[in-house]
C-alpha cells in the first residue's frame, strides 16, 4: 500500500500566521486503521477529500464532518477511516485563528468539529482549492495568495501575549512563565487572559505540550539516550519525563514507535 504523508513549512511571508500544510493520502482503498493523534500546540483546519473519518477525543467514537476546525487537544485521541483515505490540512500558529477570524480558542478546547456555516462562507476559497484536484504545491500557492490578500485587509493588533507564546515555542518549552512574563513585560493575569481567548490553554499547560514535542525532535538523532533526552528537553528527573510522555501519548517513551510512519509522527518529527 502506497502511503504518502506529506508536510510543507508555509513561505516565511506568512509564517507569522500559517506553520505548515500537511497532505496524508492512502491512494487506494484500505482496511480500518486507527491512528493515534497526540497534542502538538497548533489549531488546523482540515479537509476530507476521501471518505470521512470517526474520532474519540472522549471516550465515544463520533463520525466526522468533510470539514473540520481543530482547537488545542491536551491529550492523545483516535482517528479511524470509514474507507479512502486523504486529508489536506493547514496548521496554523497558535494565536492565529483568534487574530484572523476572531475565534474565542476556549470554546474548542480539546474539540474537532464541523467548520460553522458562517465562518465556512469566509473560508469558501480555501475549501475550494483544498477540496480540488490541484498538486499539494498548487493548493498551498493558492491558500497562500488568498491569505495574504485577506491579511491585507485586516487590522491585526500585536499583543504582549503573542511574544509570549514565541518565545515559549523558541526556547522549546524550557522557561519558567516567572521568566517568560519578565522577558516580555507582562503580568500573570494579562498573560492567563491571553492564553484563555488566543490559545485555549493555560500558559503552563502549553508549555508542557511545546517542552514534550521537542522529545520528538530529539529522538531523529540516532541511539536514544533518555537520561540524556529527559535532561535536554528540561525535564528535573527521568522519571518526570516518562510520566509527562506518558500523559500526553498514554505510552512509555521506551515503548513508543518514533520510526513509524503515522499521523503523529509526521507531525511532531521535524
Amino acid at each position: 500500500m502506497d502511503k504518502i504523508y506529506t508536510l510543507k513549512k508555509a513561505s516565511p511571508k506568512l509564517l507569522r500566521i500559517i506553520k505548515s500544510f500537511w497532505l496524508v493520502d492512502y491512494q487506494e482503498d484500505i482496511a480500518l486503521r486507527k491512528e493515534k493523534i497526540i497534542p502538538d500546540g497548533y489549531p488546523e483546519l482540515i479537509f476530507h477529500l476521501g471518505d470521512p473519518y470517526k474520532i474519540n477525543i472522549n471516550g465515544v467514537w463520533q463520525q466526522q464532518s468533510q470539514y473540520l476546525i481543530a482547537g488545542q487537544i491536551k491529550n492523545c485521541f483516535f482517528l479511524e477511516n470509514t474507507g479512502k483515505s486523504k486529508m489536506f490540512a493547514i496548521k496554523f500558529q497558535p494565536w492565529a485563528l483568534t487574530e484572523l477570524l476572531d475565534i474565542k480558542m476556549k470554546t474548542l478546547t480539546d474539540k474537532v468539529i464541523e467548520i460553522p456555516q458562517k465562518l465556512l462562507v469566509t473560508l469558501q476559497p480555501i475549501k475550494e482549492v483544498a477540496m480540488s484536484s490541484l498538486s499539494f504545491d498548487e493548493k498551498i500557492k493558492h491558500i497562500e495568495n488568498w491569505f495574504l490578500k485577506f491579511i491585507s485587509r485586516q487590522n491585526i493588533k500585536r499583543f504582549n501575549g503573542r511574544n509570549a507564546v514565541e518565545l515559549i515555542i523558541k526556547n522549546k518549552g524550557r522557561l519558567s512563565l516567572k521568566e517568560i512574563q519578565n522577558k516580555v513585560g507582562i503580568s500573570e493575569r494579562s498573560l492567563e487572559r491571553y492564553f484563555e481567548m488566543y490559545i485555549g490553554l493555560s500558559p503552563k499547560f502549553y508549555i508542557r505540550i511545546i517542552r514534550f514535542s521537542y522529545i520528538f525532535q530529539l529522538t531523529q538523532k540516532g541511539c536514544i539516550d533518555w537520561a540524556e533526552v529527559a535532561f535536554l528537553s528540561g525535564f528535573y528527573d527521568q522519571s518526570h519525563f516518562i510520566k509527562n510522555f506518558k500523559e500526553f501519548t498514554g505510552e512509555e517513551p521506551n515503548k513508543y514507535k518514533f520510526s513509524e510512519k503515522n499521523m503523529a509522527n509526521l507531525f511532531l518529527k521535524k
